[in-house]
């Protein structure tokens, strides 16, 4: 047994040292990458590219989710040799913004947290920052709707997206819920929560605050105070977690999006996401979806929003399977334009990853 163990560890050894000069020649291509590449070193359609086709080579045991991340790992140190990169997210530190990002980017740009939302726009907008990362949609409570406005008045494109599992936790110094007086949070996040704390914190004040770990960083000073937060949010703030996975819904997933100034090539599979309007006539609405339907493109998101331009005027989000320079989905949005009074294509981008 013991030999057997000796021999197993070695050839582990063995492989960790072919893994070690693999990754230095990965990386001194990619360092030559950026002497001859003009323009954005980060192409998304080049890492969902890479993969999806590592997904599908895996050949076990560990997880199609487990490879991705780890080559996520590899070209995100690889990509920061060439050109770092900074991201913008709202913060502070411990939001799961910060998680979205980490996990769309990697470990080697310099995360830069902001203090709102209006903020990560207007980093991107001014190019203090080549991206940013923004909550766009809750499964269980819908739209945020400040990055949906900002995406309307705002001048990026969205070049990406990112899809995160949310584990809500109450979190606080007080020892028991006997000592809480006060809750923290996010006004998303009490939504995703509303049931269990129906039923478990009644009468105790509820206070919505711009981010889950501004919510953790309140209740580390007050210890008559709770927050629900994310769990790297407890670690940094040093919280007690007193119950966890509080929330309603045990998929609750929210929706990121990237958004940088410029726009994703092809990937093999993609998403575009456009804001539109309709003219007051009737039958507009059904106008402009017919170009979808007539080209084949099927439609994976259909929202309202008032427009703040009249009283009783909208304006709608659609999100549509493939990208804007594919033929059919081309020959749609010129069909649309023609039919809409207005029409802002925001940009078309791989779907997101495992």
């Amino acid at each position: 047994m013991a030999d057997e163990l000796l021999k197993l560890r070695g050839e582990i050894d063995r492989l960790d040292a072919e893994i070690l000069e693999r990754l230095a020649a990965r990386a001194r291509c990619a360092q030559r990458v950026g002497e001859v590449k003009r323009g954005p070193l980060y192409r998304p359609e080049r890492e969902a590219q890479v993969l999806r086709n590592i997904a599908a080579r895996n050949p076990g045991p560990l997880s199609d989710e487990a490879v991705q991340r780890i080559f996520r790992e590899i070209m995100s140190w690889c990509l920061g040799l060439e050109q770092p990169l900074r991201v913008a997210h709202l913060g502070p530190r411990g939001t799961f913004t910060e998680e979205a990002a980490g996990k769309h980017f990697g470990g080697s740009p310099a995360l830069q947290p902001m203090a709102t939302i209006d903020e990560v726009f207007h980093a991107v907008e001014a190019g203090a920052v080549q991206y940013g990362v923004v909550p766009v949609e809750n499964s269980t409570e819908g739209a945020v709707s400040r990055s949906l406005d900002l995406l309307l008045s705002g001048n990026v494109s969205v070049c990406g997206e990112v899809s995160l599992r949310i584990r809500q936790n109450l979190m606080t110094r007080a020892g028991s819920m006997a000592g809480v007086k006060r809750i923290y949070s996010h006004s998303q996040s009490l939504g995703q929560c509303a049931d269990w704390l129906a039923n478990h914190a009644q009468g105790i004040e509820r206070l919505p605050v711009s981010s889950n770990a501004e919510a953790a960083r309140l209740a580390s000073e007050d210890p008559e105070a709770a927050a629900i937060a994310g769990e790297r949010a407890a670690q940094l703030y040093a919280l007690p977690v007193l119950f966890a996975n509080i929330e309603d819904d045990p998929n609750n997933t929210t929706r990121f999006l990237i958004i940088g100034q410029h726009d994703a090539g092809v990937s093999g599979k993609d998403k575009t996401s456009l804001i539109c309007s309709a003219p007051n006539r009737p039958g507009a609405v059904f106008g402009l979806l017919q170009p979808f339907a007539d080209k084949g493109v099927s439609m994976t998101k259909l929202e309202s929003r008032p427009s703040r331009t009249g009283l009783w005027e909208y304006v709608f989000y659609v999100d549509i399977e493939g990208h804007r320079e594919s033929p059919a989905v081309a020959e749609a949005l010129n069909a649309l334009v023609d039919r809409a009074a207005f029409v802002k294509v925001l940009g078309s981008y791989p779907v997101a990853a495992i």
